[in-house]
Order: structure tokens, then C-alpha cells, then sequence
């Protein structure tokens, strides 16, 4: 018999319910660390990228930037972080589309047209987040970039970069391991991105290619630490 206990989802028409969900989004979600770090970024005149925002950061978006559209990248929940995100959104008149993504993994094939769709149907100004603003976020950056904005991809490819706090060299570096990849195929064929996506993408591949360099790396450095 399966004893243990969830936690009941906030509801945010009571106290209770309400202070449970700051306590979710300030120390749960390690609200408390961007409080006065956002990780904000203005990437076109009409997207910006950021951590994750609190609501009084999301009544500034609405106020400041004009901010029609949150793309939150982290999928929907039922912490506090979401709810008051989603209270929040709903108060200043900003529609916020879930649109999840991951941080080690890389998105499939299917997911990247839907990513296409999405850019070019939701209403700007529009800002997406993930927790840190630093992988999801540069990922997607990535892909609004390439895909609405049509840019080359050496310039989309910045979004993943140190600039934002993105590290290449733990699991997340899989992302960077995407960049590669494309880089190295459309050298030797001259192929654009979408065509490659099409015909050549393959996340499980580079994952597992990843992986393997990865712990590779990993064993190396514990065998040189030992000598």
C-alpha cells in the first residue's frame, strides 16, 4: 500500500492557499535567486527571453515592453511558480502558451515544425522563459531565429552561449552536440536547416553520440585526477 503523501495543489482564492504558493515559487523554484537576476534579454524587436518571472515581473512585461505573449518552455504544473504565472498572465491581459521543452533532450523532429507554427501564429510582443533562461530558452531562442527570423545559423547558434548562462560542457551540452551536428552536415552538403531536419535529423543519435563523449570526458579526467 502506497502511504505516501502529495501535496495538495495551492489555491490561490485562500490565504493559505496563496502564501503555500510563494512559498512554492520563492523557495521551491529558487524564486529567491532572481529576484534581482532575471536573465532578461531583448533578442528582436519583438522577443525577449528570460527566466522564469514572478508576478510582479509579469505585470512590468505587460506595462513596460507590451508584452502580448508568455511562451512558457518548462510544460504546465500545478506549483505555485505556474499558478501565479498563470493568475498573472490572466490580470495583464497576456496570453501564456505552455510549449515544453527540456534541458537534456533534444526535441523531435515533430516538435521543431509545431516550434514553426507557433512562431509564426502567436501575437508580439512575446517573451519566453524556462527556470534559468539559459538552455529551453536557448534553444527556442534558437529556433525563433531561424525560423521567423530567417537568420543564418552561426547568428541563431549565439543563443546558446555562455552570454545567457548556457554551459556547454555538462548534460546540457546535448543542445550544443544539435548545433554541431547540423554545423558538420551542412559543411559537407550545403543543406538548409529544415531540409536537414526533414532528412537527416536524428535526436536519439545525437544523444547517444553525446553521451558517449561525455562520459568519455568524464572517465578521462577522473583517471588524470587520480595520477
Amino acid at each position: 500500500m502506497d502511504t505516501k503523501k502529495t501535496k495538495p495543489i495551492a489555491d490561490l482564492s485562500t490565504t493559505k492557499g496563496r502564501k503555500q504558493a510563494i512559498r512554492e515559487l520563492i523557495w521551491g523554484d529558487h524564486g529567491f535567486l532572481r529576484l534581482r537576476f532575471s536573465n532578461l534579454h531583448q533578442i528582436s524587436e519583438e522577443m525577449w527571453r528570460s527566466n522564469q518571472p514572478s508576478p510582479s515581473q509579469i505585470k512590468d512585461h505587460a506595462k513596460i515592453r507590451g508584452i502580448k505573449t508568455i511562451l512558457n518552455l518548462r510544460g504546465k504544473s500545478d506549483k505555485g511558480y505556474y499558478l501565479l504565472e498563470k493568475e498573472a498572465c490572466e490580470h495583464h491581459g497576456i496570453k501564456l502558451v505552455d510549449f515544453q521543452l527540456f534541458s537534456r533532450e533534444l526535441p523531435p523532429k515533430q516538435k521543431i515544425y509545431e516550434a514553426k507554427r507557433l512562431l509564426q501564429s502567436i501575437a508580439y510582443p512575446a517573451l519566453m522563459h524556462c527556470k534559468s533562461g539559459s538552455d529551453r530558452a536557448g534553444m527556442m531562442s534558437l529556433l525563433y531565429k531561424l525560423l521567423r527570423e530567417e537568420v543564418g545559423f552561426e547568428t541563431a547558434a549565439q543563443q546558446l552561449s555562455f552570454k545567457y548562462l548556457h554551459i556547454r560542457y555538462g548534460k546540457t551540452g546535448v543542445l550544443d552536440a544539435f548545433v554541431e551536428a547540423y554545423r558538420r552536415d551542412n559543411a559537407e552538403n550545403s543543406v538548409s536547416f529544415l531540409d536537414w531536419i526533414e532528412k537527416s535529423y536524428d535526436p536519439v543519435g545525437i544523444k547517444k553520440e553525446f553521451l558517449r563523449e561525455f562520459h568519455s570526458r568524464f572517465n578521462l579526467s577522473e583517471i588524470l585526477a587520480r595520477e
